[in-house]
């Protein structure tokens, strides 16, 4: 059926801090594996198609990096917020439609919630991943602490009460990111593999 989610064989959802280097890291993975095996699913894709749609503004600008997002985040938030308490897993239904691909990378949770939809729907093939940063290295990146965003649940509410599977340090000093990632990515591959032998078994 035609929007159905299909059975992924590994599902990785990562969390963590505004510019802690999520999209850095989750890019990287599929790099590493290809976008015929990996696919990455953003939350707040969704999010702001919806939000851009009912409130009539740029959707790629909103989806870009620069200020024009930064000028509309506390609403847009908000406006999440509603959504969600409405339906908690309304996102990440919308960011896993269409995904075919054996190894789903998610690159932004940023609630229990979105966690406990990946655990309820995809118990088997869901693994937690947090990646941390020194606000000093944040800061370095450009971060800036804003009031209304940078205190709220969408930034805050992955901060404790997770036992992460893995926690990925995304800093100059950490060990590299390609031995961090080994583990993620062997896990990856067996994955890939064994989504392969269930297809030829069909």
């Amino acid at each position: 059926m035609e929007g159905q989610v299909s059975e992924p064989e590994l599902i990785l959802v990562f969390s963590g801090k505004r510019k802690s280097g999520k999209d850095y890291v989750t890019n990287l993975i599929q790099e590493r594996l290809g976008p015929d095996v990996c696919c990455i699913l953003r939350l707040s894709g969704p999010l702001k198609q919806k939000y851009a749609q009912e409130h009539g503004l740029d959707l790629d600008q909103l989806l870009g990096p620069g200020p024009y997002k930064e000028q509309y985040r506390a609403n847009m938030i908000y406006w999440g917020e509603t959504k969600r308490c409405q339906d908690p897993g309304f996102f990440c239904h919308l960011a896993t439609k269409g995904a075919r691909q054996p190894v789903w990378v998610v690159s932004d949770a940023r609630r229990l919630s979105d966690l406990q939809w990946f655990w309820s729907k995809f118990p088997r093939q869901t693994r937690s991943v947090r990646i941390q940063s020194s606000e000093k290295t944040r800061q370095q990146r450009g971060w800036i602490f804003t009031s209304g965003v940078d205190d709220t649940e969408s930034e805050c509410g992955l901060d404790s009460g997770v036992d992460f599977d893995w926690i990925i340090t995304n800093e100059a000093d950490a060990p590299s990111l390609d031995e961090q990632l080994k583990p993620l990515l062997t896990l990856a591959e067996e994955a890939t593999e064994l989504a392969h032998l269930c297809f030829i078994n069909q």
